[in-house]
């Protein structure tokens, strides 16, 4: 059986630029996008987002040495049975080995800690919808939302099968007992600000 490709072609040397590409991206709410109908890694945040988020991947990194847990980029894909949601976090922790989607291997569905740096165009999603479906991860201890505007990290908790909520501020240490480590606040903005 013959067939006719003759209508099908690869993109331009155009469509194949950075510009290109850009052009076909559409954003989603989670930070991931959509480019020919497939996810890619999320669009990245500005220069201070990065900084923070590499301030704390480094803090959390020094502190898990030869503990069993592990921390993750941004580049982690979390998946949550309970929803189906699929998201990348911007710092990841997992104890233990890393349980995978049964249907993906690239995703993980059992981390202890997420990070999310807040940005303008999804503080209000990570603080909603996103955190309700994070708190549907069974092995899910703490979830930090990260102010981008002030000195402020926020931390839920979860006590049994309900979630508490503590703010902290500049001079303070955000406690994650969970995985026994501590976060600076001023440390991490600094970092930022530095950036």
């Amino acid at each position: 059986m013959r067939r006719d490709f003759g209508q099908l072609r690869g993109p331009t040397r155009a469509e194949r630029g950075l510009g290109g590409r850009l052009s076909r991206l559409k954003r989603t709410p989670d930070g991931a996008s959509l480019h020919l109908g497939e996810l890619d890694a999320m669009i990245r945040g500005p220069l201070e987002h990065k900084a923070m988020t590499a301030a704390i991947t480094a803090a959390l990194l020094r502190q898990l040495e030869e503990t069993g847990c592990r921390v993750y980029s941004s580049d982690l894909r979390v998946r949550v049975l309970a929803t189906g949601l699929a998201t990348y976090p911007d710092v990841t922790v997992v104890c233990g080995p890393p349980q995978r989607d049964p249907e993906s291997a690239t995703h993980v569905i059992n981390p202890k800690l997420v990070v999310e740096v807040l940005s303008p165009g999804t503080e209000d999603y990570d603080r909603g919808e996103k955190l309700e479906h994070y708190k549907q991860i069974p092995s899910l201890s703490a979830v930090v939302l990260v102010d981008h505007r002030a000195e402020l990290m926020e931390l839920w908790t979860r006590n049994g099968e309900a979630w508490s909520h503590a703010c902290f501020g500049a001079g303070e240490q955000v406690p994650l007992p969970a995985i026994q480590c501590t976060l600076a606040v001023d440390a991490m903005y600094r970092a930022a600000r530095d950036a």
